[in-house]
């Protein structure tokens, strides 16, 4: 894990500085920085709204960062998951994976992922020209 810092594990309205946390994440034992950068598509949709159990949620991305630093001996996990209203193109999931390797890096970000997916309480209504929908937990279809 980073010396002198504690991994960020956050929900917010605001869009995420990707370039901030790669920044923040690099550390000189460090051979790999893993990037996911999850975001609002275009599949007929006009935009979307996420919503979140906010305290389960970040109860869960702890509890997930902790199990993949473990399993894949990772330096550092940050995750941003964003809430609110959002347009194509915007970032709604950012994670950042810092490890000595890069195959340790590529597993534990997909792992973090995944994990997300399946556990954490986010919710997003996906607004169409032909009505809404409410999707729950999956970002991706």
């Amino acid at each position: 894990m980073r010396l002198g810092n504690t991994d960020m594990i956050k929900i917010q309205r605001e869009d995420v500085d990707i370039g901030a946390m790669i920044a923040a994440a690099k550390e000189r034992s460090m051979g790999a920085i893993v990037v996911f950068d999850g975001i609002v598509r275009d599949d007929n949709i006009d935009e979307m709204e996420v919503e979140a159990y906010e305290e389960v949620a970040l109860r869960d991305m702890e509890e997930i960062r902790d199990e993949a630093v473990r399993k894949f001996h990772l330096h550092s996990v940050d995750i941003v998951h964003r809430v609110g209203s959002l347009a194509v193109g915007e970032n709604i999931l950012v994670i950042v994976v810092g490890a000595g390797h890069r195959q340790e890096g590529f597993e534990g970000c997909a792992y973090i992922l995944e994990r997300i997916k399946e556990r954490a309480p986010f919710w997003k209504k996906e607004y169409r020209k032909d009505g809404a929908r409410w999707v729950k937990g999956n970002l991706e279809h």
